[in-house]
């Protein structure tokens, strides 16, 4: 498992109060994880505090899967 998928793992159990061993690479954030609007607020700034980046309100709209967390995230890191 990579770095970022471990850091966004710890990002995801700290804002949904989730076990750990319930966050997959294809979990999704609503249905698998069930984060209501907030939650995925909380997550996207978590997101952008834990890895000193800025992610928009129309990335953040596409960020649905951990998978796809930890793909932005590699993609736009410094």
């Amino acid at each position: 498992m990579s770095d970022t998928f471990e850091k966004v793992s710890e990002v995801i159990v700290e804002v949904l109060k989730v076990d750990a061993s319930e966050v997959k690479e294809d979990s999704r954030f609503v249905e698998d994880l069930k984060a209501d609007s907030m939650d995925q607020f909380f997550l996207i700034d978590g997101f952008c505090e834990k890895f000193d980046l800025n992610i928009n309100d129309e990335d953040a709209r596409s960020i649905k899967t951990v998978a796809d967390a930890v793909k932005y995230i590699d993609t736009h890191k410094k």
